[in-house]
């Protein structure tokens, strides 16, 4: 079982920065994607951004050239820094990794969410 743990999460002024962490533990052979995923009040959720395990990222048009995402392959922990923050990046944003277990068998494990909260 992969388990993720996120923090950095909070409450920011706009124009203001936050860096979120994740990190993933357990029977983990290989990790192929993680990504960043947000769920704002009343919408779905959707992709933020992601990162494969060779460094190749993608981003949402929304956030591109204000969020950058990272990886340390060492630590299985993916990071996302957030710049220039608007009162519409408020939402939970969730951790999501991809890849197979030590058995063998592929996994897509979700962290539990952590609030973002911008203010105007």
């Amino acid at each position: 079982q992969v388990k993720l743990v996120e923090s950095g999460g909070g409450l920011v002024q706009a124009g203001g920065s936050l860096r979120l962490s994740c990190a993933a533990s357990g029977s983990i052979s290989s990790i192929n994607v993680m990504g960043w995923y947000r769920q704002a009040p009343g919408k779905q959720r959707e992709s933020v951004a992601s990162v494969t395990s060779g460094g190749s990222t993608n981003y949402a048009g929304s956030v591109k050239g204000r969020f950058t995402i990272s990886r340390d392959n060492a630590k299985s922990t993916v990071y996302l820094q957030m710049n220039s923050l608007k009162p519409e990046d408020t939402a939970v944003y969730y951790c999501n990794t991809a890849g197979y277990s030590n058995s063998s068998q592929g996994f897509s494990s979700w962290g539990q969410g952590t609030q973002v909260t911008v203010s105007s």
